[in-house]
């Protein structure tokens, strides 16, 4: 309907009647804005609508061009300004597109009243009490601040014992600045499930696995006690009771006479028959004599090997064994479900936003058709202005070649032009994917000039105006390209996981993660899952759903993925594309992913500090032990010359300071026996007969 601006009295009028009632026309019109915002109108007796408003500028009509066509309707005279009208379009509230069997959604307004119900069938739905109630709660927390969220409904009289689950959210721009955030609209969607079954009790489960785990600890703390730590202490005292005695003092001789207590296991034992040695070599009862053992004997590293062993025995089962669950069990057919409805979704997504590009480029070539080049190009700057997604916007002439061009570089490759509408994929390899619209620009010859060869009255208008339409008819394409960037944003979903999009071959185009241009899916079971959904030629496709189990890959596990097609009509239908989604199982915070998630962080927690704790004894107290214990056998074997410094400021560095002082009182008692041996009288020649001459 077109409306005076002024006293807002309609001058044309088109389709159904506009439901102008409680609008102030002429307070709309005197706004500032340049656009005015839509609004909904809910006229008794009938369905909603939504009032969407555009001013119109018509130039000024001459008196001339009045009177040659008085069927134009009212205009006002030339000089009055009077060639602003408003134009008003009236659409019915449209239903949603539902997929996935059971589910229903609703657009609600702000009092609560639902506008539109729809089944995943199709079938529009009277709301009934139930759904009333959630209507109403879903309008209510749109309008508390919150963007989208989900609500538990009442449970079903029936004997299925149903439960209604619904989810909402408003009819809103991310910003919420935009025209529709003040029609107060909330899209509602829910579905009747069965309530969720008590889980199986794992008490027992945990409690064993605990009483396991102390136990073990309990074992290894006491092997280690009575193999290391002990042996340790007691060589701590028996070294610094042979340094005491050491020091040549006649009380702390007695220090010697008591012999070391030898461990019976690893280098504490060896250590302790040592040092044995060297309190016999300090007494005289003994030289310099091996100690080392003829064969390597196990040590204090493979007992700290078995009880890591011991411990991975423990955590090893319940970091890959115990608690597991198939994927096809673990998931529940609504969740599958579910997948596949959202995949679905995703899909019709790209496929509405592809129809709105081509529906919007065809007006585009009806505009610019019969225009003068420099109108053309700045229709096409203010097209690809209100289309953002256009990667580049161009006119193609009958050879193929580009004559107007705004935006980007194309990615087209050369060749001739399009002989018809619709949708396109732009390449086939490369770093870019792109896919393209594209719609016929056709010139019809001038009316003004049908009128002038009319009035001259010639003869041979048949052929000549035929001929003229064929010669006035310059054939042309406009084609708008849409890059990659946009097609990531359209299958982005919060939730889904990860989405590809993917061309008939299944190579990826789109994606919400990062990917190569035109690769392949990233498992062949997502590949076989995208196959199934292909039909014959011709063939519309169907969705399909699994549960597929993880790739060789760390970290890949089960996963609930779906599949569908892009577009079973329209013109992108021809494309064959399909939607993939993939979501990991163990992401869907079901009770057999949490308790396989709680048993593999016990078992993850376990092994990490058995290995911690057994690495720290390792280089704490094995390691300096090892070399205390090389240290006593080379000096029990005679080796005077090594000094020996202490590293550590604990038992092995108390030991090795021992033997250093021990050491010193051998060299001591060398250099004395060296000493008396030179000082020692020679023995006189026994006398005898004078040799012979």
């Amino acid at each position: 309907m077109l409306l005076d601006p002024r006293t807002g009295r309609p001058l044309a009028a088109s389709g159904e009647a506009v439901p102008l009632t409680g609008v102030d026309v002429p307070t709309l019109a005197r706004s500032g804005t340049a656009d005015i915002a839509p609004r909904l109108a809910t006229p008794v007796g009938a369905g909603a609508r939504l009032l969407f408003f555009a001013r119109v500028a018509v130039p000024a009509v001459s008196a001339a061009d009045r009177n040659q066509d008085h069927a134009r309707g009212p205009v006002r005279e030339q000089g009055e300004g009077a060639g602003e009208f408003l134009l008003v379009v009236s659409e019915e509230v449209a239903a949603l597109t539902v997929h996935g069997g059971g589910r229903t959604g609703q657009i609600v307004d702000r009092d609560g009243k639902v506008l539109a119900s729809s089944a995943a069938t199709g079938a529009a739905l009277p709301p009934d009490t139930k759904d009333r109630a959630l209507s109403s709660a879903a309008a209510d927390a749109g309008h508390t601040g919150d963007a989208s969220g989900s609500m538990l409904g009442d449970g079903d009289d029936g004997h299925d014992g149903l439960r209604r689950v619904a989810g909402w959210a408003s009819v809103a721009g991310v910003d919420g600045e935009d025209d529709t955030s003040d029609l107060g609209l909330t899209v509602l969607t829910f579905r009747d499930v069965p309530p969720t079954k008590g889980g199986a009790d794992h008490t027992r489960f945990a409690m064993t696995a605990a009483g396991a785990l102390a136990v073990i600890a309990m074992l290894v703390t006491l092997v280690l006690w009575s193999t290391v730590q002990r042996p340790l202490l007691r060589l701590y005292l028996s070294a610094a009771r042979l340094a005491r005695g050491a020091d040549g003092r006649p009380e702390a001789r007695e220090e010697l006479a008591r012999p070391v207590p030898a461990g019976a296991f690893g280098e504490p034992g060896r250590a302790g028959r040592a040092l044995e040695s060297i309190r016999r070599q300090l007494l005289g009862e003994a030289g310099p004599e091996p100690v080392r053992p003829t064969r390597r004997r196990p040590g204090l590293r493979s007992l700290v090997l078995v009880c890591a062993l011991v411990i991975a025995a423990w955590g090893v089962p319940l970091l890959f064994l115990l608690n597991r669950v198939p994927a096809a069990q673990a998931a529940p057919q609504a969740v599958v479900a579910d997948q596949q409805a959202r995949t679905e979704s995703a899909a019709d997504r790209v496929r509405q936003s592809l129809g709105q590009s081509y529906t919007d480029l065809t007006a585009m070539a009806s505009a610019i058709a019969g225009v003068p080049r420099e109108r053309a190009t700045e229709l096409l700057r203010r097209e690809r202005a209100d289309h953002p997604t256009y990667r580049s916007l161009y006119v193609l002439d009958h050879t193929g070649a580009i004559v107007l061009r705004v935006g980007k570089e194309p990615l087209r490759a050369s060749g001739p032009a399009p002989s018809d509408n619709g949708i396109t994929q732009v390449n086939t390899s490369g770093k870019t994917p792109a896919v393209a619209a594209y719609a016929q620009i056709k010139t019809a010859k001038n009316d003004k000039a049908k009128n002038d060869k009319a009035k001259n009255g010639k003869a041979e208008n048949g052929k000549a105006e035929n001929d003229a339409n064929v010669e006035d008819t310059a054939p042309a394409v406009v084609v708008a390209e849409i890059g990659v960037d946009t097609l990531n944003d359209l299958v982005a979903r919060s939730g889904l996981g990860r989405v590809w999009l993917t061309d008939e071959r299944h190579r990826v185009l789109a994606a919400s993660v990062r990917f190569q241009a035109f690769q392949a899916l990233p498992s062949r079971g997502l590949t076989r899952l995208a196959a199934r959904t292909d039909t014959a030629p011709g063939g519309a496709g169907s969705p399909a759903s699994a549960v597929l189990h993880g790739g060789r890959a760390p970290g890949q596990g089960p996963s609930v993925a779906a599949a569908a097609p892009m577009a079973q009509t329209g013109p992108a239908a021809a494309l064959g594309w399909r939607v993939v989604s993939a979501k990991p199982a163990a992401a869907l915070k079901l009770a057999a992913y949490e308790l396989q998630a709680h048993t593999m962080l016990a078992g993850l927690l376990a092994l990490a500090m058995g290995a911690a704790c057994l690495s720290w004894l390792h280089i704490v107290v094995v390691r300096p032990l090892r070399t205390l214990t090389g240290c006593a056998e080379r000096l029990a074997e005679g080796d005077r010359r090594t000094v020996l410094y202490p590293v550590h400021h604990d038992e092995c560095g108390s030991v090795t300071r021992s033997l250093e002082l021990l050491r010193q009182a051998l060299v001591e008692r060398d250099r004395g026996a060296e000493a008396g041996a030179a000082a020692a009288p020679v023995p006189p020649l026994h006398s005898g007969s004078a040799p012979s001459r």
